[in-house]
């Protein structure tokens, strides 16, 4: 049965090293998944001024109508982004955010990129910013409408050979152990599964509920609490490949003492674009793991 096609409304912004060479990343992106745009999720983009200069320039979707320009990020681009992700009319309002950063351009620090992720988390809209997620997402929403999967990315979706990391504020683990119950199937088919601190110790003992004493235990690897630098260590598992999903339910309505910590965990992600993706909006975290489950 083929769903109905929902009405996409896509942000769309790159830093500058992600678009200026002919192999850069969002030449990759929007190549390599130019079917499901074109043919399948078919969203309006709302595309932030140099961001669209470089698509007219390698040629980048040229017949596809549905775009509109931005200004240039200097001239309010990205804050346009922010107002349009919060807007409450659904047919002004972007439902998710494709933010290609490299993690080296002091631009993605700039208050309008902080705000337009935390506005992404409280609103519930997916905040897409290396190549790895925005690729992933847009084959999930294609797959859930059309029921097809595009066999090259088959190895990206290969759980037991892959590492995830499951991290949650205070406010957030009732709902991050509540997400792993109902998703445990999935869950239990990555090869390692990482949390830090408190969730990690949860997380083991809704194992040991599930699979019993002896197979639960040690279910997921701990690391440090975030403060202590646990978001460090599974930052550096990033960066080694070895964990290329992160799943990190954050509260955006407080303040955290050790910001540092969760925007390192982020960059590391960046800094290996093709392989890492990290998902911060728990809104729809459970919509992003039932399609993970069916895609396998």
């Amino acid at each position: 049965m083929v769903n109905e096609v929902p009405n996409y409304r896509i942000g769309l912004v790159a830093n500058r090293a992600h678009q200026d060479s002919e192999d850069a990343t969002l030449i990759q992106l929007l190549n390599g998944s130019k079917a499901s745009i074109t043919e399948t999720l078919k969203p309006h983009f709302s595309v932030v001024g140099r961001t669209m200069d470089a698509m007219k320039i390698y040629d980048l979707l040229p017949d596809y109508a549905d775009i509109e320009r931005l200004p240039y990020g200097h001239d309010g681009g990205l804050m346009r982004l922010v107002s349009r992700v919060v807007d409450p009319d659904p047919n002004k309002a972007l439902n998710a955010i494709i933010y290609l950063m490299d993690p080296v351009d002091p631009s993605s620090a700039f208050p309008e990129a902080v705000a337009l992720k935390r506005q992404c988390v409280i609103h519930g809209k997916p905040f897409l910013s290396t190549l790895a997620g925005a690729r992933e997402w847009i084959e999930l929403e294609s797959m859930n409408l059309t029921g097809k999967k595009t066999k090259d990315l088959d190895p990206y979706f290969a759980y037991e050979n892959q590492g995830i990391a499951l991290i949650a504020h205070d406010a957030m683990k009732p709902e991050m152990l509540r997400l792993a119950e109902k998703h445990f199937d999935l869950l239990d088919r990555f090869k390692v599964r990482y949390a830090t601190g408190t969730t990690g110790g949860l997380l083991n003992e809704l194992a040991k509920q599930i699979k019993g004493s002896k197979d639960g235990e040690g279910w997921v690897t701990p690391c440090l609490s975030g403060p202590m630098g646990g978001d460090a260590q599974i930052a550096e598992l990033v960066l080694d490949r070895k964990c290329g999903r992160i799943l990190f339910l954050e509260d955006p309505h407080v303040a955290r003492q050790h910001e540092a910590d969760i925007q390192l965990l982020e960059r590391a992600a960046r800094v290996v674009t093709d392989f890492a993706s990290c998902n911060s909006d728990n809104k729809s975290a459970d919509h992003w793991l039932s399609l993970l489950s069916q895609r396998a």
